[in-house]
């Protein structure tokens, strides 16, 4: 098998990845509007699919360059090593999907492509590269959503004090389209540029390209992936987190959103690949504790988190299993 064709079955790898990124975080952005019934499953994940795709455009390209270049030492780098990570984070993606785990796509792509370097070359696979900020932010990105989800009820409450209940409702019915659309921006923009990063990667390795820049139909590629995948939905874990986490209205459909999305924004402007899962549910875990802590299942939240820990060294293992038999079948991987 020529370099050329080698790197042309990894891309289109990488795509399927992106497409299962889509439907697998589906729920991601569209839970809380279908938990309140402001739309229905079908117009939602319609939005979202759309919003998806018109984000990927957006913010610059910083997350693709952490991606491909902030976990990974670069000089081991092969197309092989690329391959088998996107075997790990697709096998996780998978898992966790027919089990209805909501984890992070993002932190299982991250695990696996660290896991086939390690590999391949040892801990000199490695890089300390973004690897404190993206470890930190597994625990501040719930955080940070938790937080402002909490903040925007508190607000709300405020400001609308003097409003009966079904006025604020039928208000928050239609502002919550909004921040259910702004929600899909800040994942379509921060996820697709995960999938860019691992393809101009191995466009790197495979010697198609000589500097770390994302070539613009890896840009429209990876957007059309997210936004179809996006638009077969992800029912499974929709349930999860829109439904058996705690209860949601229209006004803390809308503020849990709006929370989340301007967590995903903030670090996407910064290039930090963070988990939109991990973001959401925080956030819906402070609309849901404005009433009373019990309100929240926490035993729903204990076992998504469980699944999060184990998000990347479980990719990786597998991706360095999956190295370990590309080896066998190709010794110079």
């Amino acid at each position: 098998m020529s370099t050329l064709e080698l790197v042309a079955i990894i891309v289109f790898i990488a795509l399927i990845f992106d497409f299962v990124n889509g439907f697998h975080d589906a729920a991601n952005s569209v839970a809380t509007v279908v938990a309140t019934r402001v739309l229905t499953p079908v117009k939602a994940v319609a939005m979202a699919g759309v919003f998806n795709f018109l984000a990927a455009f957006f913010l610059g390209t910083g997350v693709a360059a952490t991606i491909g270049k902030g976990f990974v030492n670069t000089d081991i780098v092969t197309p092989y090593v690329v391959l088998a990570g996107l075997c790990g984070a697709i096998i996780w993606n998978l898992l966790t999907w027919y089990f209805g785990l909501p984890v992070s796509s993002s932190h299982a792509l991250i695990g696996g492509y660290a896991g086939a370097a390690l590999a391949k070359a040892g801990a000199n696979g490695l890089t300390l590269g973004k690897w404190p900020s993206t470890l930190a932010f597994i625990v501040v990105a719930p955080l940070i959503g938790l937080i402002l989800g909490y903040g925007f009820m508190v607000a709300v409450y405020w400001i609308f004090h003097h409003f009966t209940p079904g006025y604020m409702d039928r208000f928050f019915r239609h502002a919550q389209i909004f921040s259910a659309a702004l929600l899909s921006c800040a994942h379509g923009t921060n996820d697709a540029q995960k999938t860019m990063g691992i393809i101009t990667a191995v466009l790197v390795a495979g010697g198609f390209q000589s500097g770390f820049h994302v070539p613009d139909w890896v840009i429209l590629a990876s957007a059309t992936a997210m936004g179809l995948g996006t638009l077969s939905g992800g029912w499974r874990v929709v349930r999860t987190v829109g439904m058996r986490l705690t209860r949601l209205k229209p006004r803390s459909g809308f503020c849990a959103e709006t929370g989340a999305a301007i967590s995903i924004l903030l670090a996407t402007r910064l290039g930090l690949p963070v988990s939109t899962t991990h973001v959401v549910a925080g956030a819906i875990a402070g609309v849901g504790s404005i009433q009373r802590v019990r309100a929240v299942r926490w035993h729903v939240a204990g076992n998504i988190a469980i699944a999060w820990i184990l998000t990347i060294p479980a990719a990786g293992l597998v991706a360095a299993l999956a190295f370990f038999l590309l080896r066998i079948l190709v010794p110079d991987a």
